[in-house]
C-alpha cells in the first residue's frame, strides 16, 4: 500500500510534465514523420497509451484522497480554531483578572477616601497647622494621607512643614503614591 503511494506522486508528476510536453513531442513526430521508422513509430503510440494511463492513474489517484484530503483539511481548521479559541479564553481570562484587580484597587481607594469624612477636614483645616501636624503624626499613614489628600494644597503644605521631617515624607510617599496611580488609570 505504501509503495503504491510512493509510486504514485511520481507517476503523477511524470503524467503532468509528459502532459506539457506532449504537444511539443507531437509537433516533432510530425516534423520526423518522414525519418521514423516502423519501430520508432510503436514506441511512440506505447507512449500515448502509456500517457493516457497515467493520466487515468492521477485522476483515480485524486478522486481516490479527495475525501481524505477534505477530511485533513478539515482536521486542521478545527485544530487551528481550537488553537486560536483556547487564546482567545487565555485572553479573556486574563483581562478579568485584571478587572478583579481594578476593583480591588477602587474599592480601596474608595475606603481610603471615605476614611477622611468631610466633617474631620474640616476640623483639621480649621486648625493651625502646628496642631494638625501633631494630631496627624498620631494618626495611621492611610488615615493621615487621606485627610492630607482631601485638604487643599495649602493646607495641606503648612501642616507637612510642621511635621517631623521622616513622618512628612512618609506621608508625601503615601499621598503621592495615591497620585501617582490616579494619574495613570489605577486606583491605591
Amino acid at each position: 500500500m505504501t509503495s503504491i503511494r510512493r509510486r504514485l506522486p511520481v507517476r503523477l508528476l511524470a503524467t503532468v510534465v509528459a502532459v506539457l510536453f506532449c504537444p511539443i513531442l507531437t509537433q516533432a513526430a510530425e516534423t520526423e514523420a518522414k525519418t521514423v521508422s516502423p519501430v520508432e513509430t510503436a514506441a511512440t503510440s506505447h507512449s500515448g497509451l502509456e500517457m493516457r494511463a497515467l493520466t487515468e492513474e492521477a485522476r483515480q489517484y485524486c478522486v481516490n484522497i479527495r475525501d481524505v484530503a477534505a477530511d485533513a483539511r478539515y482536521a486542521w481548521q478545527k485544530s487551528t480554531l481550537e488553537e486560536l479559541d483556547k487564546r482567545v479564553e487565555e485572553r479573556i481570562a486574563a483581562l478579568e483578572e485584571k478587572r478583579a484587580e481594578y476593583e480591588s484597587w477602587l474599592k480601596k481607594r474608595e475606603d481610603f477616601l471615605a476614611a477622611a469624612r468631610d466633617d474631620i477636614v474640616a476640623i483639621y483645616a480649621k486648625m493651625r497647622p502646628e496642631a494638625a501636624a501633631g494630631q496627624l503624626t498620631a494618626l495611621d499613614d492611610e488615615m493621615a494621607a487621606a485627610v492630607l489628600a482631601r485638604l487643599n494644597a495649602r493646607a495641606s503644605s503648612a501642616i507637612l512643614n510642621e511635621m517631623d521631617p521622616a513622618r512628612a515624607s512618609q506621608l508625601a510617599s503615601t499621598l503621592a503614591g495615591m497620585t501617582e496611580l490616579s494619574a495613570k488609570g489605577e486606583t491605591p
